[in-house]
């Protein structure tokens, strides 16, 4: 028997191995029918979240939500990879959902010497600093929260929420969408070639700031040739030139267009950043645009409200609606030395007159120094006055367009213009309200543009044409306004938005991402995408704007 013992073993291993062989061969199949499998199928573009752009540690990580708004974000914030797999590290990952086809965004990585903030962090002696401009860092750029019970109208039952409510700069529109764009736009992707857009994440408004008056030159000017310089030569660059890179500058466009041939080489305001051939190509969204020869696109200024519902909106909305209006007009701003803007003193003039004879004009004077200047950028007490008034005057400033019709809108406030640079019609043409028209719905009228040679020659008195309209005229051209205000500001970007029910309410971010989008694919199918100028008469945009 034991003589057997080696021929009962061959046998053994014989069976062993044609089982394990016939193994190999089955699994090596599958393997070969997956490969192929996945080889054959069309590749997308991986949603990703990236890293911060500017190598900003003001950032948080994109995947944490707000959990303390008055902590200013820290350099040892964790920085989350990308937010969902790549197609291709995963069989079981899903596609990206079909509305980011045609919508996909790279966010162009920029080196640290162009970043603004680099010194925005703990421990640095401007991050402490109040008036320094770290300060535009708080909250992902929507500056400090604002206490509900610090202040409003206890006569007109306005007081400012306790939610959803910050003392935001004007310009903090750079730090504001960068936030956005790189924590809750949900296109984005690693793969510059699979993009439509490329965001460019550097602040020129921030950087010109430094230096913005009284510098020569070289100084205006140096810093944003040498990024410019360094963009140009990024391979992305090269595949359009620039045509489907975009940007946001958070000033008017006239403080990035200096002529440098005007004689203002050691003084003067501002640089020629937008005119610059790189710029030329690019889409850069500023506050402000020349409505006669377009050249860049206006976006609306930051308002203080950046709610994170839209139960925060509708509840706000209401409280606009049940204002009590004890004002007819109001007016808040400040005067101009030696009366360099005739405009703006006739408003005063008329305001102050009404408001001592007749009690019918609501002033917040900002002409007394810091004391006014830090008057009129308290958001209680500008909401409060624009909630308590009719109609709120809009005198052109520095330039066409201010911040404060944006906060007359946020109020409820029927504003008034003087000059039509000054409309949202003509600037802000995406969001007003004519580029949502459809399902049958006509454009109210919403304004009331008055022209200011007119004013100012005695041809029409401010107080006159404004009591024209009846109760009914201006509850039908508020509503219009009310109407406007989702469209006017941008939520906060730390957190995702809650929606009511099925119903999608689209912000001043995602209208502009719209319209950016809409603007790179007409670009790359070859179409003219030149903005027509406003050549229309104040009369025809007056008449155009009292349709109803």
């Amino acid at each position: 028997m034991e003589a057997h013992y080696p021929k009962y073993l061959l046998y053994c291993l014989l069976i062993a191995g044609s089982w394990l062989f016939s193994c190999l061969l089955h699994f090596q199949y599958v393997h070969l029918s997956l490969s192929s499998s996945f080889a054959a199928a069309p590749r997308r573009a991986a949603l990703v979240v990236l890293p911060a752009a500017l190598d900003a540690s003001f950032l948080p990580a994109p995947a944490v939500e707000a959990a303390d708004d008055d902590k200013r974000w820290s350099a040892s914030s964790p920085v989350v990879a990308a937010a969902s797999p790549s197609p291709s590290s995963s069989p079981s990952s899903s596609p990206p959902p079909p509305s980011c086809e045609g919508r996909y965004v790279y966010m162009l990585e920029i080196p640290s010497r162009f970043d603004m903030l680099r010194d925005c962090v703990p421990g640095s002696p401007l991050f402490d600093d109040m008036w320094s401009w770290c300060a535009i860092t708080v909250n992902a750029g929507l500056g400090p929260k604002i206490n509900g019970s610090a202040g409003g109208d206890t006569k007109t039952g306005i007081i400012i929420p306790s939610t959803g409510w910050y003392s935001t700069d004007q310009y903090a529109l750079e730090v504001i969408f960068h936030n956005r764009m790189r924590r809750r736009y949900e296109c984005l992707t690693s793969d510059p070639s699979a993009a439509t857009a490329v965001y460019v994440p550097y602040y020129p408004a921030l950087e010109l700031h430094q230096h913005l008056c009284g510098y020569n030159a070289t100084a205006r000017d140096g810093p944003s040739q040498a990024f410019l310089r360094w963009l140009s030569s990024q391979p992305t660059w090269a595949a359009l030139g620039g045509r489907d890179h975009f940007m946001v500058a958070a000033k008017t466009t006239w403080m990035f267009r200096r002529d440098p041939t005007g004689g203002d080489d050691n003084g003067g305001c501002g640089n020629n950043f937008l005119g610059q051939p790189e710029t030329s190509n690019m889409t850069v969204l500023t506050y402000e645009s020349n409505i006669w020869a377009p050249l860049d696109i206006a976006v609306p200024y930051p308002s203080y409200f950046h709610p994170s519902s839209a139960g925060e909106v509708s509840a706000w909305q209401a409280r606009a609606r049940a204002s009590q209006r004890r004002f007819l007009f109001a007016f808040a701003g400040a005067r101009r030395a030696k009366g360099q803007l005739a405009i703006r003193d006739r408003v005063f003039d008329v305001c102050e007159s009404a408001a001592a004879a007749r009690g019918t004009c609501g002033l917040v004077d900002c002409s007394h120094g810091l004391e006014g200047s830090i008057t009129c950028r308290t958001a209680a007490r500008l909401v409060a006055l624009f909630a308590s008034a009719r109609f709120c005057l809009q005198p052109r400033g520095d330039s066409f367009m201010r911040r404060s019709s944006i906060d007359s809108v946020m109020a409820g406030c029927v504003p008034v213009f003087f000059h039509r640079a000054s409309t949202l019609e003509a600037q802000y043409r995406w969001h007003e309200p004519a580029a949502e028209q459809g399902g049958g719905r006509r454009r109210r009228r919403y304004y009331v543009l008055l022209d200011a040679d007119d004013v100012l020659e005695g041809r029409v008195d401010i107080e006159e044409e404004l009591s024209r309209y009846s109760d009914e005229e201006v509850a039908q051209m508020r509503e219009e306004v009310i109407r406007m205000i989702p469209r006017f500001l941008y939520r906060d970007p730390r957190v995702r938005f809650e929606f009511e029910g099925e119903e999608v309410m689209r912000d001043a971010f995602d209208i502009t991402m719209d319209g950016v989008m809409d603007r790179m694919r007409r670009i790359k199918n070859g179409e003219d995408v030149t903005l027509k100028g406003v050549d229309e008469s104040d009369e025809a945009m007056s008449s155009a704007a009292g349709d109803s």
